[in-house]
């Protein structure tokens, strides 16, 4: 294939739907017969994903990477923050955690050198291997208070020589003013890289808009290359936890209810995608303790700060409502953070994650954590304890050790591929997993749903979600080409200055 230049999609501004469009471009590559990879200097997120080779990055860049139908790397999101506070972020360089940084520290001119090395060698390894790369900015383009310290956007298309491409949100309002104001504060050198606009989550009849086209492209002198309609029928995974604001929070008469527990500073939300679509059940997110009443399965998901939680949850009543649910029927299945906070206690003696050394925890295992400065990070294969069936998938993203209580029997959930063992099960109706993904395999769901095969709805086949994915990654593909000018991008990408 010709070799194409690499394509930067830079934003107006946060939230406008760049990590999708991206994903789309490495579909629709992958579909015109590239090889095309994602990449993304520096991200911010606590949904996070375990590469092959244990190794961790944003979960935006592991979706892309399986839009274009590539293994996901380090190399595709070589630093990666994971908020831990307002102030304060978990640096995870090149897949590994090199220690919290507050924002000052971090975005400070002195040392950044460093980091600009590193995600530029990333860069250079990736191009290598793959054609084209496609590369996805951050916030906004213009952010030019953070000019000298920006990793991710312009310094990054220059030194990459990509073709950018300004994504602009509609649906908020103000376009003209925030894509003319972006590029209008740009130097010149920076805005001769953008090569043309597109116009992203349009509501309405695109006929009335067609006038703002050739407006917006005589006052910025670049075309517009794609006026791309909001949709409400392809579910790609979402990387920013506001999208947990879309989803429902309440349970449903006469289905399966699964609740799961929003904590302040949930991780991986991702895990639950496939019971979200799932359609012999009905999942739902809430902290509302009458909400968790009504539960026939509650899960305590992932935790960036499993402490503060387990605080929170005791103080707001939530942790009693949980206990209680259970005591009257409810399954409780923890994942990772949700698995800690089920122990009987979460000590962290060197303030691996703030000031408090111990809480008690739910009391529904016997299990003790101690949180410990080393990460763990890898994908992984096991098998039911209980049901010494099929080889299942998923990884592993945590910081601690959980053991059993010095007079608890050794009961482990899951029996790893090399050996090793994970978890804790009690019965159908009480467990615990480090293990993030283990709602992705079919046999697992199965397992989970089948003391309710009384109560669950009757679809005639089970849920495929790798199937799924596929299909919302076409659907997706499907819908940006028909409302870009993909010649148009064909022709920027291979004119060379």
């Amino acid at each position: 294939m010709k070799k194409l230049h690499p394509v930067m999609f830079a934003g107006t501004g946060s939230d406008v739907g760049k990590s999708i469009i991206a994903a789309a471009f490495c579909r629709i590559f992958r579909q015109d017969g590239y090889h095309p990879a994602p990449f993304k200097a520096q991200n911010m997120a606590l949904n996070s994903y375990a590469t092959p080779e244990g190794l961790e990055i944003g979960r935006a860049q592991a979706v892309q990477a399986e839009a274009a139908g590539v293994p996901c790397h380090t190399d595709m999101n070589p630093l990666l923050l994971k908020p831990s506070s307002d102030h304060t972020s978990q640096v995870v360089l090149n897949g590994r955690p090199i220690g919290n940084r507050n924002a000052y520290d971090y975005f400070r001119v002195e040392g950044r050198e460093e980091f600009r090395r590193e995600v530029c060698s990333a860069y250079d390894r990736l191009a290598t291997r793959y054609n084209p790369i496609v590369l996805e900015g951050a916030g906004s383009i213009s952010e030019i208070n953070l000019r000298d310290t920006d990793l991710v956007n312009l310094p990054m298309a220059l030194h990459a020589g990509a073709d950018v491409i300004l994504v602009g949100d509609i649906d908020r309002g103000g376009v003209f003013a925030s894509v003319y104001g972006s590029l209008m504060l740009l130097r010149p050198h920076e805005r001769e890289r953008i090569k043309g606009i597109l116009i992203n989550k349009f509501r309405g009849d695109i006929r009335l808009f067609e006038p703002g086209i050739k407006m917006l492209e005589d006052l910025c002198g670049i075309p517009v290359v794609g006026v791309v309609p909001y949709y409400r029928d392809i579910y790609i995974e979402e990387e920013d936890s506001l999208a947990l604001a879309t989803k429902s929070i309440q349970a449903e008469q006469g289905k399966v209810n699964i609740a799961v527990i929003l904590l302040r500073h949930l991780s991986n939300f991702t895990d639950f995608n496939v019971l979200e679509r799932d359609p012999r059940v009905h999942l739902f997110y809430t902290n509302n303790t009458d909400e968790i009443a009504k539960a026939d399965i509650i899960l305590l998901p992932g935790s960036k700060s499993t402490l503060a939680d387990l605080h929170e949850l005791r103080r707001n009543g939530v942790a009693q409502a949980v206990i209680r649910a259970h005591r009257e029927g409810a399954t409780v299945m923890g994942i990772c953070g949700g698995y800690q906070l089920m122990g009987q206690e979460v000590c962290d003696p060197n303030h691996v994650e703030g000031e408090i050394e111990r809480l008690p925890g739910l009391g529904l295992l016997p299990v003790s954590t101690h949180m410990t400065g080393e990460k763990v990070t890898r994908q992984v294969k096991f098998q039911l304890t209980i049901d010494n069936g099929q080889l299942l998938k998923g990884y592993e993203i945590h910081m601690g050790t959980t053991i059993p209580t010095h007079d608890a029997p050794v009961s482990p959930l899951n029996l790893l591929e090399d050996g090793r063992t994970d978890g804790y099960y009690v019965n159908r109706t009480c467990m615990g997993t480090y293990i993030h993904g283990i709602l992705d395999n079919p046999a697992f769901i199965d397992f989970l749903l089948e003391p309710f095969a009384d109560k669950l709805a009757d679809t005639g086949t089970a849920f495929d979600y790798q199937q799924f994915k596929e299909e919302q990654y076409d659907k997706l593909a499907d819908h940006v080409r028909r409302h870009i000018n993909l010649p148009l991008i064909y022709q920027i990408l291979t004119t060379h200055d």
